[in-house]
């Protein structure tokens, strides 16, 4: 189950054993390198081929869910499940993220999937991280909970400030601090090549746009990574079921991003709907804490939190369809 109140019992209790650790983060390694050699070549990626892998990165974490449950428990089963949908949703909106870089660096088509790939394994290795560290405070004390809670509530208000705002489609990438930096540490060349990160022009060493762009994903990567753990510990406590959800939901991405590039556009009001999910997390947890100081404050159970998610993310798809038809009525009778 997510988590225990009982005093003196290790709320960072995990049902993975060394062993499981170890297949697992053979098995995460093993898919990456596939990856990697997949992409090695740079090509177009087709509706035909990134569908296939869409269905077959989404089949992965069902099939693990079928064994967390006679293994481990529905219990378990369901944490991870609610988690991934929790995830997938945040990663949803790395998307946005990535389609705003590979658009402002005027990356080519054919190389793009290799930019992903890169920007996937940076944001697995981040989380490991902060899953980590995490955990550390998990066991330090039930106050990390109240700690989680009020950085998820403080995202989450600032995801909607910039939404009603607009600051979230003013970015320019190519002014981003780290980019900056990178461009005073080493020379840039103008043009791409291929999949080449470093080059030589006029006989020294110098980055291609390439690895400046891979620089920038790893930039936000982190920004990600702040939002996303603290979320996934909203629903449960475990260390390996945090880490599984997280990779299982970024594995895909790649993927995704080509089936969905032309769509997520469409998609107007999903920071909205992020920005409550983040803010009904948040709350989960401060409640949470609270209830381990004074018992009689209730907790939010799992199923009512995957109900909720559920809920809102069907919302922002039907609100966000009906008001792209409204719009595009509203474009016929003004030509008319």
């Amino acid at each position: 189950m997510p988590f225990s109140a009982n005093a003196g019992e290790d709320v960072t209790a995990s049902i993975a054993s060394p062993l499981l650790w170890g297949i697992s983060i053979a098995v995460l390694v093993a898919l990456l390198v596939a990856d990697f050699i997949i992409t090695r070549k740079p090509h177009e990626v087709g509706m035909r081929e990134a569908v296939g892998w869409s269905v077959f990165y989404l089949t992965l974490p069902l099939l693990f869910a079928l064994w967390l449950w006679p293994a481990f428990g529905a219990g378990e089963a369901v944490d991870f499940l609610t988690g991934f949908v929790v995830e997938k949703s945040l990663s949803v909106d790395n998307l946005f993220v990535f389609m705003l870089i590979l658009a402002g660096f005027a990356v080519p088509v054919a190389v793009r999937q290799r930019v992903l790939l890169f920007g996937i394994v940076g944001a697995i290795v981040l989380r490991g991280i902060f899953i980590a560290l995490g955990a550390a405070m998990l066991k330090a004390g039930t106050w990390a909970f109240l700690v989680f809670g009020l950085v998820l509530l403080i995202s989450a208000l600032k995801l909607l400030r910039d939404v009603m705002s607009g600051s979230d489609e003013e970015t320019d990438v190519s002014e981003m601090r780290s980019v900056r930096m990178l461009r005073r540490i080493m020379p840039v060349t103008k043009e791409y090549q291929g999949t080449r990160i470093l080059t030589r022009e006029n006989g020294r060493r110098a980055l291609t746009p390439l690895a400046v762009v891979i620089f920038a994903v790893f930039a936000t990567d982190i920004v990600f990574a702040v939002d996303s753990v603290p979320a996934v510990y909203g629903i449960t406590s475990d260390p390996y079921l945090v880490f599984t959800t997280n990779a299982f939901a970024l594995l895909g991405l790649r993927a995704l991003y080509f089936v969905l590039h032309s769509a997520l556009a469409k998609l107007r009001y999903l920071n909205h709907g992020l920005a409550l999910i983040l803010a009904f997390i948040g709350a989960k947890l401060v409640l949470h804490w609270a209830h381990t100081v004074w018992p009689s404050v209730p907790d939010i159970p799992t199923p009512i939190s995957l109900a909720f998610i559920v809920v809102v993310l069907a919302a922002v798809v039907v609100t966000s369809l009906h008001a792209n038809k409204r719009d595009e009525r509203k474009a016929v009778r003004s030509e008319s």
